[in-house]
């Protein structure tokens, strides 16, 4: 045997000679753990493997839910996050603007809200409010003069009356508008005019701006103003109405005549404001007359129901 063989022998026996042999015991002790190691680590990789499973499932499932489309009549750009179109101009209510009643004028955007409709589907609450919510005047009342978009009030003062419910207002539009009675021939001087808003509220809050608005001019029997550049007191009434969507308001704002120098004539101009509820959109007319004329009850029904058949075409 070669000199570095055994050198080599040598260096084993003297290393093994450092080092005591485990018992029986210790040998089966390390055993038993790495069997038990073996099995918690087979168990651990199964339940990982289901948990994997059921996450998998769950995502699936959840993909399979496609949401459901807002109404007709909704721009699909405002469908989420919505936003007024160009030509809209939010106005308030309140004093009587809208919100708050101390500027007038309420927030343009809303967030849409799902609301459960009678087929089980689950219609969303409009974003904004387009140019076909408003009705189209019958050809015997037009006078040739176009509606025009305004930035303006959609509601005459009462006693400085203010309406929580504008916080829930998602998007207001405003438009002023003339008309003829029908026995008016075309080209004369119009008989009267309007300030048409549509509004849309949050889901609930259109019914809390009909029960205020019932409130304020029950609690404002007299307004005081200016006529013909004159202190003028007019008297304000709620009035019996019904037959109008899902709920209305209607009052008269009665104020003593004068002719265009500022003189008494003895009559009073009547004026007719009537608020309408479809769901959660409110559509209000407010005849404000033509070199004071007075509105017609008539006249107001009729566009009236024109304004509601409107809101009712566009909700679908």
């Amino acid at each position: 045997m070669s000199r570095e063989l055994s050198d080599l022998y040598r260096s084993l026996a003297e290393a093994a000679d450092g080092r005591s042999l485990a018992v029986p015991e210790q040998v089966r002790r390390r055993a038993d753990r790495r069997a038990r190691a073996r099995i918690a680590g087979a168990a651990l990789a199964a339940a990982l493997l289901v948990g994997g499973l059921a996450t998998g499932t769950r995502l699936v499932l959840a993909g399979d839910v496609t949401p459901l489309p807002p109404p007709a009549g909704t721009p699909g750009s405002t469908a989420t996050a919505p936003a007024p179109t160009p030509s809209s101009s939010p106005a308030g209510t309140g004093t009587p603007t809208g919100v708050p009643a101390a500027t007038g004028r309420p927030p343009a955007t809303g967030t849409p809200v799902a609301t459960a409709g009678s087929t089980g589907a689950a219609p969303r609450t409009p974003a904004s409010v387009p140019d076909r919510a408003f009705f189209v005047q019958a050809a015997a009342n037009r006078t040739g003069i176009e509606p025009v978009f305004r930035d303006t009030l959609a509601l005459p003062g009462l006693c400085d009356a203010r309406y929580r419910s504008d916080a829930g207002i998602v998007q207001r539009r405003t438009r002023n508008l003339a008309y003829k009675l029908p026995q008016t021939p075309r080209g004369y001087v119009p008989d009267g005019s309007y300030a048409h808003s549509v509004t849309v509220y949050r889901p609930g809050r259109a019914d809390d701006f009909l029960r205020e608005l019932r409130a304020a001019v029950r609690g404002c029997p007299e307004q005081p103003g200016v006529s013909g550049g004159n202190p003028s007191t007019s008297r304000v009434r709620l009035l019996a109405d019904g037959g109008f969507g899902d709920d209305a308001v209607l009052f008269e704002i009665r104020t003593p005549g004068r002719d265009v120098e500022g003189n008494p004539t003895g009559g009073e101009e009547v004026r007719l404001i009537r608020a309408v509820r479809v769901g959660d959109v409110v559509t209000v007319l407010w005849e404000q007359g033509w070199e004071g004329t007075s509105a017609e009850r008539s006249q107001v029904d009729a566009d009236s129901r024109r304004a509601v058949d409107a809101i009712e075409d566009w909700l679908g």
